[in-house]
């Protein structure tokens, strides 16, 4: 005797979440990420341009400039700077100048343009992947999804964001390399800076760096595909683990999948903020992207192309994951209120 099939409707409607709600879930995440590790941005950042670097490395005993191998005065004695874990002192003791020097707000500055930066930037990612992968998996792939699929979404999701946002980013790292309370009232803040940027260099100005954002498309990418494996293993374990070790497994995901992104694709943030630099003595240094490589490479090594990373990922391991907790966190909840009806 043939039975009819049951339409599982209901069930399916949990994995489609609201797409307004990507965008909100994506910025809200964006948005407390941010705050909690602005200081790490302004010390990477100040890391990353060459007109901080030899007063920082000054201030805290760095012997030597350029490619060769680098030392540092430790108790009299000079030993070599070149492993990860000193950078990582490194970045304290930058936190800590920067606070003694100048303030503790100075370890916020550019928060506001951060902000008005993160918050449409995870939101417009957030909500072209969340969308696109649905999309391309109903349109390509027979509603299945795979690591095809979200590499196609997160490549485009990169190229739309770093789009529409580039601005912002130029004149946040404009105002990260202001120095001290007198650059900060000549600077005027945000708008003034903007009018700054508007009067000497035109609109390419704030589209400065976008060549070296779209080298940074493949981070994203890579960060995406790898989370979504991850979260896959992890999501494996729902049933027989408790709901505490199933959150630490996507947190562990999230955080994991951006520490490897970040450290294949590190140099291009570097490039990106000395496109970014402004003129010195009305001189533009850097003026391209393979230009700035070459120039960067020659004048101070290739070591020069992950000056700040242990910065960088103090701040973006931490954040990727109060991010992604928070996205994953909302999406979850809202099927709730679906799974009830069912």
């Amino acid at each position: 005797m043939a039975t009819l099939p049951t339409i599982p409707a209901k069930p399916e409607e949990l994995k489609k979440p609201s797409p307004w709600l990507h965008f909100v879930a994506g910025g809200l995440g964006g948005m407390c990420g941010a705050i909690v590790t602005s200081p790490f941005d302004v010390v990477k950042t100040r890391l990353q341009s060459d007109l901080f670097r030899q007063k920082h490395a000054a201030h805290i005993g760095v012997i030597g400039h350029g490619g060769g191998a680098s030392s540092v005065v430790m108790g009299g004695v000079p030993r070599p700077a070149t492993n990860l874990l000193y950078n990582f002192v490194e970045t304290g003791f930058l936190i800590r100048d920067i606070y003694r020097e100048e303030s503790l707000r100075a370890l916020f500055k550019g928060l506001g343009p951060t902000l008005v930066g993160v918050i449409p930037a995870r939101s417009i990612n957030f909500f072209t992947y969340g969308n696109g992968k649905r999309i391309i998996a109903e349109k390509f792939n027979h509603g299945q999804e795979n690591s095809y699929v979200h590499l196609t979404a997160a490549a485009i999701a990169g190229i739309v964001t770093g789009t529409a946002t580039n601005p912002i980013w130029v004149v946040k790292t404009r105002l990260q390399l202001a120095q001290g309370d007198r650059k900060d009232k000549v600077l005027g803040g945000s708008w003034a800076c903007i009018k700054k940027i508007m009067r000497e260099e035109g609109v390419r100005g704030f589209y400065k760096g976008l060549s070296a954002s779209y080298l940074g498309v493949t981070e994203g990418t890579i960060q995406w595909v790898l989370y979504e494996r991850l979260k896959k293993l992890s999501v494996a374990t729902e049933g027989k683990q408790g709901a505490l070790s199933q959150w630490a497994g996507m947190l562990g995901s999230a955080g994991t999948a951006k520490f490897v992104a970040s450290l294949i694709t590190y140099p291009h943030e570097v490039l990106r903020t000395r496109l970014r630099q402004p003129s010195v003595n009305g001189v533009i240094k850097y003026t391209g992207l393979w230009q700035t490589l070459r120039l960067v490479i020659r004048e101070e090594g290739a070591r020069t192309l992950y000056s700040g990373l242990s910065a960088h990922l103090m701040r973006v391991v931490p954040n990727a994951a109060v991010m992604y907790s928070i996205y994953e966190g909302l999406i979850r909840w809202s099927s709730k209120p679906s799974s009830a009806s069912s």
